[in-house]
């Protein structure tokens, strides 16, 4: 791989973290935000419906399984990141054949060739 396309990946990553720690960020303050407003309690005299209780959880869930995924993705952009700091992006780290570019314009965080990816993840 050239200098050039590592620069570009670089770049790439670099934005894509970027997205994601905004995104981040903003599903974080959206959890607190329903969390403190459930410890804080009804200030209004309206009883609470069980219904709007069970919908507000499962929001609170949906939104912190959604930030999950995006701080699990910036340790991937990171390694990704270190990666190319040590001059062994993309590279497979089982086999250690090179990543196809198709790959890796795909999904620039890629650890594993296809093949190798698909061997882990049908072992989970």
């Amino acid at each position: 791989m050239t200098k050039l396309e590592i620069d570009a990946y670089r770049k790439e990553l670099l934005a894509l973290r970027k997205r994601f720690g905004e995104d981040a960020t903003q599903l974080q303050d959206e959890a607190l935000r329903t969390s403190e407003g459930e410890a804080s309690g009804n200030l209004s005299h309206v009883p609470i419906h069980m219904a709007d209780l069970g919908s507000d959880s499962f929001e609170q869930e949906f939104t912190l399984g959604l930030l999950e995924n995006d701080e699990q993705r910036l340790k991937e952009i990171d390694a990704a990141l270190e990666r190319i700091e040590q001059w062994r992006f993309g590279r497979c780290e089982e086999c250690e054949k090179v990543i196809s570019k198709e790959r890796l314009e795909a999904l620039p965080y890629a650890r594993h060739c296809i093949e190798c990816a698909r061997k882990h993840f049908s072992r989970e």
